[in-house]
């Protein structure tokens, strides 16, 4: 609960306990460092905060440290102690000067003190330039970028804006500092996500759909991304915005299309299937050409059962975890559990996540129920729930 004017509401576990070095330069985004600061410490980061002196007419330690919340220093007589602990550096914006500076091991101040010792521990650093869009563009910037990268910093630009080449995100440099971070640790997996709503054709202009905003899905890939793993999005139709910062995601918006793109995926050495996507259970037998005319009276449209996506993949996913989503409506709470569980044994499915679309958005009603192999059922009262449960059987993995 947020009961001071510091305090941060938390969004997330991604970067609990983790000991963020943030180090803050001379460009003008530098004015978004108390956005920064406080989105670092939703997801659990703990910070030490390193200004330039640059940085410092730009934006005051004082705000800094009232954002952060933590130690702020500004020259060499600041407590550094904090670098013997560091998961992670992170520059943002990063100016040219400290780009290069860092390249060719120059040592102005306690910021490049830090980055040397990163490296000389390969600890995790992460780079964000800021600068105009001429400077951005000159051979000798991308020069200094590859030299980077080659060093194995991570680099990543932002937009091309107004003749600059800005920062990105608060929330796409967090999310992508703790996917960095956290792909170094045992058992991170591949993981493939379906998601949102699918269609079938009725004509070239008009469709049946259902109903699904793609939310979940959405959350459980930006969950599992955050977290280190490699995430793949086959998404239908979604009126929910994909996380920006997902590196992949592949629009299927018909049942045939998304069971194609997940055969395709089979190829791959994929570890985990999360079966979140509200894939028709009938659809149009025969679509017409161009369009229907209006005002004709009664249409009558003959539906024909579709594939089912879990089944036609079984076989080539049997060893990897799989995960699936049950909605059902007008049905007992033990009647939802003992569907699951025939789902379970049907598809050779890993666990379900099931619910009934009456508890659905209630306040006070659980947001699920995941069901396993043995019938066992645990309550998921929150999304947060929900989200952390998947976690654990993807890292868990098939032998768990």
């Amino acid at each position: 609960m947020v009961t001071r004017d510091t305090d941060v509401e938390s969004a997330g576990d991604s970067l609990k306990g983790r000991q963020i070095v943030l180090g803050v330069t001379g460009g003008i985004a530098a004015v978004e460092t108390v956005k920064l600061a406080r989105e670092l410490r939703r997801y659990g980061a703990e910070l030490t905060v390193i200004m330039t002196a640059s940085a410092q007419r730009i934006i005051t330690p004082l705000a800094v440290r009232w954002a952060s919340q933590a130690e702020v220093i500004t020259d060499w007589d600041g407590d550094l102690s904090a670098l013997n602990q560091a998961d992670a550096v992170l520059v943002a914006p990063a100016t040219r000067d400290v780009i290069a500076s860092h390249l060719h091991g120059l040592q102005h101040g306690p910021l490049m003190m830090a980055l040397s010792v990163a490296r000389s521990r390969k600890t995790p650093i992460m780079m964000i330039p800021s600068m105009h869009e001429d400077l951005a563009s000159d051979p000798v910037t991308q020069e200094l970028v590859d030299g980077l990268r080659a060093q194995h910093v991570s680099v990543h630009w932002g937009p091309h804006e107004e003749g600059k080449r800005k920062t990105p995100s608060v929330s796409m440099i967090v999310a992508q500092l703790a996917h960095l971070i956290n792909a170094s640790k045992a058992n991170r997996r591949q993981v493939v996500i379906t998601l949102g709503a699918t269609r079938s054709a009725i004509d070239d202009i008009r469709h049946v759909q259902n109903t699904s905003t793609g939310s979940t899905g959405w959350q459980l890939a930006d969950h599992l991304y955050r977290h280190g793993h490699d995430v793949t999005c086959v998404q239908g139709v979604t009126s929910e915005p994909a996380p920006e910062w997902l590196p992949l995601c592949i629009k299927a918006p018909t049942p045939e299309m998304m069971l194609a793109e997940c055969k395709a995926l089979t190829n791959d050495d994929i570890d985990a299937w999360i079966h979140a996507a509200a894939v028709l259970d009938y659809v149009v037998e025969s679509p017409a050409e161009g369009k229907l005319a209006s005002q004709q009276g009664t249409l009558n449209l003959p539906l024909v059962e579709s594939a089912k996506h879990i089944m036609e993949l079984k076989d080539a996913c049997k060893s990897s975890v799989r995960i699936g989503f049950k909605l059902e409506s007008g049905i007992k709470q033990t009647d939802l559990i003992h569907r699951a569980v025939a789902q379970i044994e049907k598809a050779e499915m890993t666990a379900v996540i099931a619910n009934r679309l009456e508890d659905l958005g209630v306040q006070g009603k659980n947001r699920g129920y995941l069901v396993d192999t043995h019938g066992a059922h645990f309550v998921l009262q929150t999304s947060h729930d929900l989200n952390d449960a998947v976690l654990t059987l993807v890292e868990r993995g098939v032998e768990g």
